[in-house]
């Protein structure tokens, strides 16, 4: 969805005319309780002239393919005893006991979910995004910049907060 009725509100290089109100409204058209219910909220930026005709070469679909199967791996190995796969299938117990956080992680969670006012749903999200995050890295704990990546994904909770 646009971030506001005309799609501007993040632009760098454009102005929102919308007024608090106006966007306030159309944030309000997607419940909190559906929101809680998706993992992952990703903006996206128009794209710039440059970037689109930029050579510099990407990580190949090989690469990422290769980091998300070893990323797999270590969830299968992780979860072998518990009757699930991945990190998305964890409960609350699960989530307690595989998503360790080193204790900056703590604080910045906390940050987030007091100053963004986020739901325990939210929550469960937050910390089971950072922990595949985490192992795609290859990480054995959930560090502070996994936790701000995930927290950075969850851009619709914060856009509500206007």
């Amino acid at each position: 969805m646009h971030p506001c009725p005309r799609g501007y509100f993040t632009d760098p290089r454009k102005a929102c005319r919308c007024n608090p109100n106006k966007i306030a409204s159309y944030m309000g058209k997607i419940s909190g309780p559906l929101l809680d219910r998706i993992d992952i909220h990703i903006e996206l930026p128009s794209i710039k002239y440059k970037e689109l005709t930029d050579t510099k070469e990407p990580e190949s679909s090989v690469d990422i393919k290769t980091r998300v199967e070893k990323a797999r791996a270590i969830q299968r190995e992780r979860f072998k005893s518990e009757e699930i796969f991945y990190n998305v299938q964890m409960n609350t117990k699960l989530i307690k006991k595989y998503c360790i956080l080193v204790d900056e992680a703590k604080e910045l969670l906390k940050m987030a979910m007091t100053e963004l006012g986020l739901s325990a749903r939210a929550y469960d999200k937050i910390l089971k995004v950072s922990r595949t995050i985490a192992d795609l890295a290859g990480s054995e704990t959930v560090l502070a910049k996994h936790i701000s990546e995930t927290t950075q994904h969850r851009s619709l909770d914060r856009q509500r907060q206007i």
